[in-house]
Protein backbone atom coordinates (compact mmCIF):
# COMPACT_ATOMS: atom_id res chain seq x y z
CA UNK A 1 0.00 0.00 0.00
CA UNK A 2 1.34 3.47 -1.11
CA UNK A 3 0.64 6.30 1.53
CA UNK A 4 1.10 8.83 -1.78
CA UNK A 5 -1.98 10.77 -2.94
CA UNK A 6 -4.50 13.44 -2.10
CA UNK A 7 -6.12 13.08 1.42
CA UNK A 8 -9.24 15.46 2.11
CA UNK A 9 -8.58 16.68 5.51
CA UNK A 10 -10.17 17.93 9.18
CA UNK A 11 -8.77 19.29 11.46
CA UNK A 12 -10.68 20.07 14.93
CA UNK A 13 -9.13 23.65 16.30
CA UNK A 14 -10.67 26.14 18.46
CA UNK A 15 -11.57 28.21 15.78
CA UNK A 16 -13.79 25.12 14.23
CA UNK A 17 -13.39 22.11 11.66
CA UNK A 18 -10.34 23.45 9.60
CA UNK A 19 -10.89 21.59 5.71
CA UNK A 20 -7.47 20.89 3.96
CA UNK A 21 -5.75 18.79 1.19
CA UNK A 22 -2.63 17.31 2.01
CA UNK A 23 -1.02 15.73 -0.70
CA UNK A 24 2.00 13.24 0.30
CA UNK A 25 4.52 11.85 -2.15
CA UNK A 26 6.04 8.88 -0.53
CA UNK A 27 10.10 8.01 -1.04
CA UNK A 28 11.20 5.03 0.94
CA UNK A 29 10.83 6.29 4.46
CA UNK A 30 10.50 9.93 3.74
CA UNK A 31 7.96 11.76 2.31
CA UNK A 32 7.42 15.36 0.97
CA UNK A 33 4.01 17.29 -0.61
CA UNK A 34 1.83 20.04 0.76
CA UNK A 35 -1.21 20.79 2.83
CA UNK A 36 -3.62 23.54 0.95
CA UNK A 37 -6.75 25.25 2.57
CA UNK A 38 -8.76 28.53 2.73
CA UNK A 39 -5.85 30.18 3.96
CA UNK A 40 -2.84 29.13 1.22
CA UNK A 41 -0.72 26.50 1.26
CA UNK A 42 2.17 24.75 3.14
CA UNK A 43 5.15 22.79 2.84
CA UNK A 44 5.49 19.57 4.50
CA UNK A 45 8.63 19.52 5.92
CA UNK A 46 10.74 16.69 7.73
CA UNK A 47 8.16 13.78 6.66
CA UNK A 48 9.08 10.07 7.75
CA UNK A 49 7.31 7.43 7.53
CA UNK A 50 7.71 4.23 10.35
CA UNK A 51 5.66 1.61 9.61
CA UNK A 52 1.93 3.09 9.24
CA UNK A 53 2.87 5.88 11.81
CA UNK A 54 3.59 9.45 9.67
CA UNK A 55 5.10 12.50 11.36
CA UNK A 56 5.72 15.98 9.48
CA UNK A 57 5.87 19.66 10.27
CA UNK A 58 4.78 22.33 8.44
CA UNK A 59 5.57 26.22 9.01
CA UNK A 60 3.01 28.60 8.68
CA UNK A 61 3.40 32.43 8.20
CA UNK A 62 -0.36 33.18 8.16
CA UNK A 63 -2.41 34.40 10.45
CA UNK A 64 1.30 34.42 12.32
CA UNK A 65 4.28 32.47 11.95
CA UNK A 66 4.43 29.18 13.78
CA UNK A 67 5.63 25.72 13.46
CA UNK A 68 2.73 22.61 13.29
CA UNK A 69 3.63 19.06 13.99
CA UNK A 70 1.80 16.75 12.74
CA UNK A 71 1.64 13.18 13.56
CA UNK A 72 -1.06 10.42 11.93
CA UNK A 73 -1.67 6.19 11.65
CA UNK A 74 -2.35 5.48 8.12
CA UNK A 75 -5.37 2.57 8.18
CA UNK A 76 -6.13 1.68 4.30
CA UNK A 77 -7.38 4.35 2.73
CA UNK A 78 -7.79 7.05 6.16
CA UNK A 79 -5.84 8.11 8.51
CA UNK A 80 -6.48 9.47 12.13
CA UNK A 81 -4.08 11.83 14.28
CA UNK A 82 -3.02 14.76 15.43
CA UNK A 83 -1.58 18.60 14.74
CA UNK A 84 0.53 20.83 17.73
CA UNK A 85 -0.02 24.29 17.12
CA UNK A 86 2.93 25.60 19.78
CA UNK A 87 1.61 27.22 22.57
CA UNK A 88 -2.54 26.77 21.21
CA UNK A 89 -2.37 22.91 22.02
CA UNK A 90 -2.71 19.53 19.99
CA UNK A 91 -5.70 19.67 17.63
CA UNK A 92 -7.18 16.25 16.26
CA UNK A 93 -7.04 15.62 12.46
CA UNK A 94 -8.61 13.15 10.06
CA UNK A 95 -7.88 12.21 6.19
CA UNK A 96 -9.48 10.26 3.71
CA UNK A 97 -7.88 9.70 0.27
CA UNK A 98 -9.49 10.82 -2.83
CA UNK A 99 -6.94 10.20 -5.39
Amino acid sequence: MSISGTYDCVTKSPMGEQTSKLTIVADGDSFTGTNAGPMGSVDIADGKIDGNTLTWTMKLTSPMPMTLEGKATVDGDTFAGEVKAGPFGTFPMTGKKVG
